[in-house]
């Protein structure tokens, strides 16, 4: 409800898409998991339009039949992203139509890349990052480049593990 009901647009944390589209959803999945702007990823909307960057509402919906394959298809996108990716996801139904929510936090072993065109067998891969609503291919040896290559060597302070501490 919070997703789709809020003062919510489109931007660095969610994307709402009409329909199955493997190819947006493995980039956007790339760029949710390099997170370059350490908001924690994001939430992929499956089955709901947008207008203007606002969910269109009631949800455009997805058949019941769809589900069951979008989520193995899921899976094997996720290994498809280098090194493997796998979001955590789950259908909802929303005002009697069923929607499917791909939550794809930040990855632990950034940075990620996907196939350009995932449908090819052998394609090119790429870095992936969100700039407010758009997901961005990173072009080779550009600033975003440089703060992708950055983030691996850094954890940020609040997920890092205390070695030392006491329970006292």
């Amino acid at each position: 409800d919070e997703l789709l009901h809020g003062n919510t647009v489109e931007w660095d944390r969610i994307e709402l898409k009409k329909g199955w589209n493997p190819k947006d959803i493995i980039h956007s999945l790339c760029a949710f998991a390099n997170d370059i702007n350490n908001w924690d990823g994001g939430y992929i909307i499956v089955g709901v339009e947008e207008e203007n960057g606002v969910a269109k509402l009631p949800p455009f919906g997805l058949n019941l039949e769809q589900i069951d394959s979008i989520q193995k298809k899921l899976i094997e996108l996720s290994h498809k992203i280098s090194p493997t990716y796998v979001p955590v996801s789950q259908p909802y139904i929303k005002e009697g139509k069923h929607i499917f929510i791909i939550w794809a936090p930040a990855g632990d072993n950034r940075p990620y890349k996907a196939p350009v065109s995932p449908s090819e067998k052998k394609s090119e891969k790429a870095w992936y990052i969100k700039r407010g609503s758009a997901t961005i291919k990173v072009k080779d040896g550009s600033e975003d480049e440089r703060r992708l290559l950055e983030l691996t060597a850094r954890i940020p302070f609040d997920d890092r593990i205390n070695q030392g501490a006491m329970l006292d």
